[in-house]
Order: C-alpha cells, then sequence, then structure tokens
C-alpha cells in the first residue's frame, strides 16, 4: 500500500521526517490571529504575557496537530497519492507509519491541552470548551465518518476557528471577557487564513476531483475558486477602514495595508500560475496572514503612544 514520489528527499533523518509532517511554512497562519488579538487586548489595556504566550504556543501545536491528522487521514481516504502536486506528505511516502503519525497527532493535541489547562486556570472554564472544539474541528477536517474538508465546509469552519475563535480566544484569556472589537478582529484573519486553504484546493482541484474529496472549490470550478480568494483578501482589506469608520477601532488599525503589495502579487499569481506553481502562492499566502496581523498590531499598539 505504500505509495512513492519522484521529489521523495533521501535518508531523512527522524527529526527531518517529523518536521516533514509538521508543516512549519503552514505555522504563520497560526500565529497571526494570536498576533492580531493581543493587540487588541494591550489597546484596551488587558494584556498580559503568559496568556499570550500560552496562547501562541497552543495555537501552533492545534496547527501542527491539525497538519498531521490530515497527513494520515488524507492516505487513509485515498486523497493522497503519486499524483500530489502539494509538499511530500509522510504517511503516502512511506516515510512513517499511519500508526506513528496517528501517535504524534495525539501527543500533539495532548501538549496543546496541557496549555488548554493553564489557560483554563487562568481565564476559566469556556477556556476548556473553545480548546475541545478546536482539537475536535481538526481532527474532524479530514478524520471521522463525515470530514468537513471532503463535503465543501471547510473553508467555513477555517474562517470560525482560525479567524473568530482564535482572536476571540486569545483576547479572553487575557481579558477575562471578549470585546465588540476582538470579534470583529477575527473577520479579516479569517478570511486571510481561508484564502490559504483556497490556494491549497485551487492547486488539488483535479487530483481532488478525481479521488472523490468535494472541497469547495472542487464545487466551484477553478474560476469560481479564484474569485472566492480575491472575495477573502477584498473583504479582509477593507475591515480596517470600515471599524475606523464605524468608530469600533483606531485609524492605526489602517497600518494592515502596508501589507497590500504582497496581496496585490498574490492575487496575480493566483490569476497566472497552475497546479505545482501554486505552491508558492500557498506559502506567501501564509506569510501575508503574518504580516497583516503584524502592521495591524502595530497601528494599534501606537495608538496607545499616539492617541
Amino acid at each position: 500500500m505504500t505509495q512513492t514520489t519522484t521529489n521523495q528527499p533521501k535518508k531523512l533523518s527522524q527529526t527531518e521526517i517529523w518536521l516533514l509532517a509538521a508543516r512549519p511554512k503552514t505555522l504563520p497562519a497560526a500565529a497571526a490571529p494570536v498576533v492580531a488579538g493581543t493587540a487588541v487586548a494591550a489597546l484596551d489595556h488587558q494584556f498580559r504575557f503568559g496568556p499570550a504566550l500560552a496562547a501562541l504556543l497552543a495555537a501552533l501545536l492545534l496547527q501542527i496537530g491539525a497538519n498531521i491528522a490530515n497527513d494520515v487521514f488524507d492516505f487513509h481516504k485515498g486523497a493522497d497519492n503519486e499524483q500530489r502536486l502539494g509538499p511530500l506528505r509522510v504517511t503516502q511516502a512511506g516515510l512513517l507509519m499511519p500508526q506513528q503519525v496517528l501517535a504524534g497527532m495525539w501527543l500533539t493535541f495532548g501538549l496543546a491541552a496541557l496549555l488548554g489547562v493553564y489557560l483554563a486556570w487562568v481565564a476559566g472554564w469556556p477556556v476548556i470548551l473553545i480548546g475541545l472544539a478546536s482539537i475536535a474541528a481538526a481532527i474532524a477536517y479530514t478524520g471521522g465518518p463525515f470530514p468537513l474538508g471532503y463535503h465543501g465546509l471547510g473553508d467555513l469552519f477555517v474562517f470560525i476557528f482560525f479567524g473568530l475563535v482564535a482572536v476571540g480566544g486569545t483576547y479572553y484569556v487575557q481579558a477575562g471577557s471578549l470585546s465588540a472589537l476582538a470579534i470583529l478582529t477575527g473577520v479579516p484573519l479569517g478570511l486571510l487564513i481561508t484564502a490559504i486553504l483556497v490556494v491549497n484546493n485551487l492547486r488539488d482541484l483535479d487530483t481532488d476531483r478525481a479521488t472523490g474529496k468535494h472541497t469547495l472549490a472542487v464545487r466551484l470550478g477553478g474560476r469560481g475558486a479564484r474569485i472566492e480568494y480575491l472575495v477573502c483578501l477584498l473583504g479582509a482589506y477593507l475591515s480596517p477602514p470600515l471599524l475606523w469608520i464605524f468608530k469600533l477601532a483606531p485609524a492605526g488599525g489602517m497600518l494592515a495595508w502596508l501589507s497590500l503589495p504582497w496581496a496585490i502579487s498574490l492575487v496575480q499569481m493566483i490569476y497566472t500560475v497552475k497546479g505545482r506553481g501554486l505552491n508558492k502562492a500557498l506559502a506567501g499566502t501564509g506569510q501575508l496572514a503574518l504580516i497583516y496581523a503584524i502592521f495591524y498590531a502595530l497601528g494599534l499598539v501606537l495608538t496607545l503612544i499616539w492617541p
């Protein structure tokens, strides 16, 4: 049952193999909402270093756990095969046995849960619900009897958990409550991180269709997926001025527009590149989410210095 690929590296160490499974290039997507949520907490004079750091580490572990889960569940469902255009998957390539990958997944989620215990001690029992729901969503994306990503629901759940939940949760563990700005800041971050998934599914459109993985990109087609990507980015960049106009956020949030040149180049790439070439756009969109979050956060923090 083991498949091999022509781009499989030779003589990889166990550390290198697990790094492949963790997919570190996806981690900016996990860090971005924590950066933004922490900035909103700082704006409200609620910043707390310990909970902010724990939220960041938990977010990174949840992302890694989700990546590992996708690796093994996609293999079992036949979505990963020799026609795969994305980066090497360790289960499909035979670098690790499925049971090893599953063990790594549970270990990673277990470490995230330990951080959740600390955060629950700091901020209360709602954190436990957030953590359990996040782990369940990470597994359900490609695993279980009704994998979300296989039924066109992945985009919605990424928006909810990487946007609204991640930003709001980061704020909550520091402030002990939620604010309107914390929730609304989750919208542009959720849209940007959803755009990462759109690129991934656009790249894999043909292979996903062939293996019965009905992602939203498969349902919309290539043109529709590209429009979805454009809408995600437009929504993200319209959010700061709208928040300012309606007096929900300071003008400093507009600093996020400094990342616009990256966004424009990525849109051009999406409309001109196909197949394996979209891997560059995939990594670039993850970087865009973090750059956007950093500029947005910087704008909010500067408001504290120059109101």
